[in-house]
């Protein structure tokens, strides 16, 4: 016998089996071809005895392997996967979804909260006092139902209560109109503001040729319309009607508004007492203000600068954030607005927002004057009154309707 050892396994200690041979079940060996050139070979697996899965001891069964499922790099979700036998029990790794992203931290989702809170409670409160508004607005049927012309054209008038045996120099009798203006947004976003002097000559539908103001007496708002409308040639949308003394609660309301003139005034009629410059005013002294005439040499024309004047002055105070910010003022100025407020059916708080805002924007553009023929003209029954040119008149209100009229900076 040879002294040569055979060679050991060193991985068992044992003899190493001759290449091409694989243990049998029992310990016997038979011959394994060895694979050809290119061919892998294949690695020996151990082997174990026959045993019936069911009946056999837990010690005699093979151990149980799980095979990690074959990962598909073109399923997301098999993204990050772990890789071979996962021991029983052992918690299972699962992929992100796509899209899914790490929740809001604590502070930021509490800012959000807040937010929305505060968001719901001033929407709640705004709804709240504009349907309480609404409810207090009087309606009148003021308008002509005429075919609507383009843009937005509202119509304001100031009105004035007189008792039933005062008569004017025209032979009307009745509730006035002092203040008539005349607002419009053209298609264009342009917007004006035209005082319609209340001695203006025009032709009232059914009456004849009277003051612009007459008509009122004649036929209230309806009747009033119908002649703003045959006169400018526009068609009117809102109706708005404010009697004096709600001018007064308006602007007490909101604190003050700004006026200025430019002389010094004590006028005993209008009780308008008032120096050079401008001045934070109250609601007595801004209700003189619009009415006042008799000191001025223009008479009603220097009137129609200084109501345009104040209309743009409150527009701007309940504009301000001291008023829109402030829940008591708000409802203040609420209140004070329904008492003095007369609208066309189909004109709510919502209308008057926006006419607030046209007027402003109106007045920062600047003023636009209705042209004039004769400011003194004689007539027949009305005493003096205020001419104007049907052309020249005509050619202005077509300016304002299609917002190619330039206003006149303020100065």
């Amino acid at each position: 016998m040879s002294d040569q050892q055979p060679p050991r396994s060193p991985r068992h200690g044992g003899p190493r089996r001759p290449r091409g041979h694989r243990a049998r079940a029992g310990g016997s060996a038979r011959p394994v071809p060895a694979p050809g050139r290119g061919e892998r070979e294949e690695t020996p697996t151990r082997a174990y005895p026959a045993v019936d899965p069911c009946t056999a001891p837990a010690r005699d069964r093979a151990p149980e392997r799980h095979a990690a499922p074959a990962r598909d790099a073109s399923d997301p979700l098999l993204a990050g996967a772990p890789v071979g036998d996962v021991p029983d029990g052992a918690p299972r790794r699962h992929a992100r979804r796509p899209g899914r992203r790490s929740r809001l931290p604590r502070p930021l989702r509490l800012g959000l909260t807040l937010v929305a809170l505060v968001l719901v409670v001033l929407l709640a409160w705004g709804a709240g006092l504009a349907l309480w508004t609404n409810s207090r607005i009087e309606h009148v049927d003021a308008l002509s139902g005429a075919e609507a012309t383009e843009g937005q054209t509202y119509l304001i008038a100031g009105s004035d209560a007189r008792g039933g045996d005062a008569v004017a120099d025209d032979g009307t009798t009745g509730q006035r109109t002092d203040t008539i203006m005349l607002l419009h947004k053209a298609p264009n976003g342009r917007s004006y503001l035209v005082s319609l002097p209340r001695d203006t000559l025009v032709d009232i539908p059914g009456h004849g040729r009277y003051k612009l103001n007459a008509a009122f007496a004649f036929g209230g708002a309806p009747l009033l319309v119908k002649t703003v409308e045959q006169f400018t040639g526009m068609t009117i949308d809102h109706y708005v009607e404010i009697g004096f003394d709600g001018v007064e609660g308006m602007v007490d309301a909101v604190g003050s508004v700004n006026l200025c003139i430019d002389q010094d005034v004590d006028d005993e009629k209008s009780g308008l007492k008032m120096t050079e410059g401008c001045h934070d005013v109250g609601g007595e002294q801004a209700l003189a203000f619009v009415r006042a005439r008799y000191f001025d040499p223009t008479a009603d024309i220097g009137r129609q600068a200084r109501q345009q004047q104040f209309v743009g002055a409150l527009m701007s105070r309940v504009a301000s954030p001291g008023v829109l910010l402030n829940p008591v003022t708000q409802v203040r100025l609420a209140g004070a607005g329904t008492d003095a407020l007369a609208t066309s059916e189909g004109t709510g708080i919502v209308d008057l927002g926006r006419m607030a805002l046209t007027a402003r924007s109106a007045m920062k553009a600047g003023t636009v004057t209705m042209p004039i023929e004769d400011p003194a003209y004689r007539t027949k029954h009305s005493g003096q009154a205020i001419l104007t040119d049907d052309d020249d008149t005509a050619a202005f209100f077509g300016s304002i309707a299609d917002g190619s009229a330039e206003p006149k900076a303020a100065s």
